[in-house]
């Protein structure tokens, strides 16, 4: 384990002033008298193995829906990159509801092809999508949530996707949510947002019913970056004295716009600045689950649901293209000027006019469209559109039991799931050009669409037309044994199989080009973990686990190297791929000091065997996912939770990350400045980079510490300070670590930098029922980027595009600038609410 002697000492030093949530509510507690403890964690996404945190081999974190309102976070994944451990977020789409959540170095994200570790239940049902395993953080009902559980490692409970956790999240119901809410917000940036929720029960008849709805709108802080969000969620059940049957249902409709990565020049002199716009994303979304538990009797009890999704995504990005940039820019030909003066456009150039004060690019784009001559290399911009349909339905049940054998007592859970799923994926390009406010402006016209047909041997086809089927049947076992009063053992197993077929509108029938395609994937999981409590007061625990990921639609779908796609523009065929087997590792130990101090400290390693990585081909600058030898990841996690006063809660956790490659590869790095092409004196060309076993995995911090105070002088005020800081990291791009800037061909270190970003939050209540709220996010300004990527510049310094903007070399190629992009982090943000709230049935 990496840097154990440091950690050593860091604990000893973070004694005093940091806290832990690993068993408590993630935050300060809502009683300022005592620490809050959580008695029993749900250790399956069913209800019914429930298990005392002391009985659990893992650093299990948990958080509240008091806790998220004590922080104000605008969302789930606000909440926990500021509250729970090992937990960070990269803004690679520049939009706060579209984040990658990354644990202990496994993702889930919204983007399709980024490789998913994660898993994600709400209410017994997974969420990661079936096309691409993706998690929309935007269509989680953000008022509805009553808890979330962080379970760590390969669980093979919680089934596929499962590599480095496993998150469970819980919805409110009127049993335990009695009463009526309504709050209202308003800030910087146009920021404007109202909620309301209403509960009850019917003690009589047992009938409970709860109802949420949530708007949200801001501008954005960047040019044309506006969000809205809304979302409604209602939950109607009955109680008997055996169990509970629920209804949910949960609506979203949200439009998302995130102006992605800029180059680090350009933020420079203006930090909200955009590279391309517009960058949107809609979704909608339709849930329902049905759901129960029930007690068979004194021993026996049984859980389960049925649900059905329907998802629809498109989406509609301008981007730079970046085939145009080593294109010479000069005036339209006499064909050209024929074409554009018989389709009606006026005002093009004229014979005495030059590149230096005419927009050239823009008419040699539409009369290349308009001639369907080679648009795809004339024209510098790209829209890209999408439209994604998915429909994922299934069940589950499971049974649970006490039992004993001698003086051994069991808690012994048996489920089974089935879960299927339709999807279908349109996608299409169409050529533009690039505006001076940076918008990309599309042309109607023969050549308009990048469908291959354009009179070029650079042609290339971005269409996908793709239907995809899949179903996987899966059953677990578990086995809690209690060997003494201090001594459990867990014994686990999970088997899954999975079936994709994927069919191709546009090339049917299989061979060469086709996306069309049979899949079967299958696994058993197997877990152990002891825990060992010498005392009430200290538990130690180790644990071993597997869990896997089988390939989805997007990666068998982009999987020949003879075919090879540039994502997401494009899919090829065959071959199959394997499945990922992430084999976890876990120790440490937790407890508290006289009921004021709740500490924990552990270490961990997760190894990914045949890991899935998007390859590059050197040849034609695309590339296709491959299997990929092995990753690790692996570190220590620690904390303390103080109450040093009546009035007074401090707290944080410190995490070190060791995550890299353990195998050999090639993969694209034409913008990094020790690829292959500048290796032979060729730079600002094509190229690929060799990654060699001990490199690091790009953004994913090597430290991470988050540290709170929580003021409560009197029951009618609160002053809440916490921080995040997060060591810098490699770009994507730079993934051999070895980006070295020389101010022409490459510029950019190729690295995010560190950073402390600081949040302060003030509550006040006048009196029962009312509270009046501030919070400030990024106290002090700081600028700072959590994503970032190498990538072609198109731009000179004062912003206007440029092609050619070097000598050719000498093989006559003409090199294009690399620049280091980054997504800014948010500047100072500040908003002020108001929320009532009164009890009822």
């Amino acid at each position: 384990m990496p840097r154990l002697a440091q950690v050593a000492t860091a604990t000893l030093l973070l004694c005093h002033a940091l806290a832990a949530r690993a068993q408590a509510p993630a935050g300060p507690p809502a009683n300022a008298g005592e620490l809050p403890t959580i008695e029993v964690i749900e250790a399956a996404p069913l209800p019914g193995l429930d298990l005392p945190l002391d009985q659990i081999p893992g650093n299990v974190q948990t958080g509240t829906a008091a806790d998220m309102e004590r922080m104000h976070a605008p969302d789930i994944t606000n909440f926990m990159s500021r509250a729970l451990g090992s937990v960070t977020v990269t803004e690679t789409q520049g939009n706060p509801f579209q984040p990658d959540v990354n644990y202990r170095g496994f993702t889930a994200s919204p983007l399709l092809g980024t490789p998913q570790g994660l898993s994600v239940f709400l209410d017994g049902v997974r969420l990661n999508q079936p096309f691409g395993d993706v998690v929309s953080w935007d269509l989680f009902p953000r008022n509805a949530i009553s808890s979330i559980t962080l379970v760590p490692g390969s669980n093979p409970l919680f089934g596929l996707n499962t590599l480095g956790g496993a998150l469970s999240i819980h919805t409110k119901d009127g049993i335990s949510n009695r009463g009526t809410m309504v709050e209202v917000l308003a800030g910087q940036y146009g920021r404007v947002g109202a909620q309301f929720e209403t509960g009850g029960h019917d003690p009589t008849n047992g009938m409970h019913w709860y109802l949420s709805a949530n708007a949200y709108h801001e501008d954005g802080w960047r040019p044309s970056s506006p969000s809205d969000l809304r979302q409604l969620f209602a939950k109607v059940g009955r109680t008997t004295k055996n169990g509970d049957v629920s209804l949910t249902l949960a609506l979203a409709d949200n439009d998302l716009t995130g102006n992605g990565a800029q180059e680090a020049g350009a933020l420079q002199r203006d930090w909200g600045s955009v590279r391309t716009i517009p960058d949107e994303t809609k979704n909608k979304s339709l849930f329902l689950n049905l759901a129960t538990t029930q007690a068979l009797n004194d021993r026996l009890s049984f859980s389960g649901n049925a649900y059905y999704r329907d998802i629809r995504t498109s989406t509609y990005n301008g981007d730079l293209n970046d085939e145009s940039l080593d294109q010479a820019v000069y005036q339209p030909n006499a064909a050209e000027r024929a074409a554009l003066a018989q389709a009606g456009y006026s005002g093009f150039p004229t014979s005495g006019e030059n590149a230096a004060n005419t927009p050239f690019p823009k008419w040699r784009c539409i009369a290349n469209i308009l001639l369907n001559d080679e648009p795809n290399e004339k024209c510098n911009g790209l829209i890209n559109q999408t439209e994604t349909r998915q429909k994922n339905y299934g069940l589950a049940g499971q049974f649970s039991l006490d039992a004993a054998t001698g003086s051994i007592t069991h808690k012994l859970v048996a489920g089974a799931a089935w879960d299927a799923s339709r999807v279908s994926f349109n996608q299409s390009s169409q050529f533009g050009y690039i505006n001076p406010d940076r918008s990309i402006a599309s042309v109607a016209g023969p050549g308009a669409f990048a469908d291959g047909s354009q009179e070029s041997e650079d042609a290339f086809d971005a269409r996908v037309d793709l239907s995809s089927r899949s179903h996987t049947g899966s059953f677990y076992l578990a086995d809690t044994m209690a060997l003494g009063a201090n001594t459990h053992l867990t014994l686990a197993g999970r088997y899954n199989r999975t079936s994709v077929r994927n069919t191709d509108g546009l090339t049917p029938g299989g061979g060469p080009g086709s996306l069309d395609g049979d899949y079967t994937f299958s696994r058993f999981n197997p877990a152990v973990g002891l825990t060992w409590a010498p005392s009430d007061s200290l538990t130690v625990y180790a644990g071993a686990n597997q869990g896997s990921r089988a390939p989805t639609a997007i990666e068998l779908g982009c999987a020949d190297p003879a075919s090879p796609c540039k994502l997401p523009n494009a899919f090829a065929g065959d071959p199959p791929l394997k499945q990922v087997v992430t084999t976890t590792f876990e120790a440490g130990l937790r407890g508290t000091v006289a009921k004021q101090v709740v500490w924990n400290f552990g270490v961990f390693r997760s190894d990914n065997k045949d890991d899935l990585l998007f390859v590059a081909d050197d040849s034609s600058g695309f590339g296709y996912f491959k299997n990929f030898g092995k990753t690790r990841r692996q570190g220590v996690e620690m904390g303390l939770h103080v109450k040093p006063a009546a009035a007074w809660t401090v707290g944080g956790n410190l995490s070190f990350l060791d995550a890299t490659y353990r195998s050999a590869e090639t993969v694209g790095g034409t913008g990094n400045s020790s690829n292959s092409s500048a290796a032979d004196g060729f730079p600002g060309t094509e190229g690929s980079i060799q990654i060699q076993p001990g490199d690091r995995i790009p953004l994913l911090p090597r430290q991470l510490l988050k540290v709170y105070v929580d003021w409560e002088p009197t029951t009618s005020w609160r002053v809440g300070l916490d921080m995040t800081a997060a060591s810098g990291t490699a770009v994507r791009g730079n993934e051999n670590g070895q980006q070295a800037p020389d101010g022409l061909y490459y510029t950019g270190s190729g690295r995010t930098g560190g950073y402390a970003v600081f949040n302060l939050g003030v509550d006040y209540k006048p009196q029962p029922g009312w509270k009046v709220f501030l919070q400030v996010t990024n106290l002090f300004d700081r600028h700072y980027a959590t994503a970032g990527q190498l990538g072609a510049n198109g731009f000179t310094p004062n912003g206007s595009y440029v092609a050619r903007p070097l000598p050719a070399n000498a093989n006559g190629d003409y090199p294009v600038p690399q620049a280091t992009l980054y997504t800014p982090g948010a500047p100072r943000t500040a908003w002020v609410g108001l929320r009532y709230t009164f009890k009822g049935g």
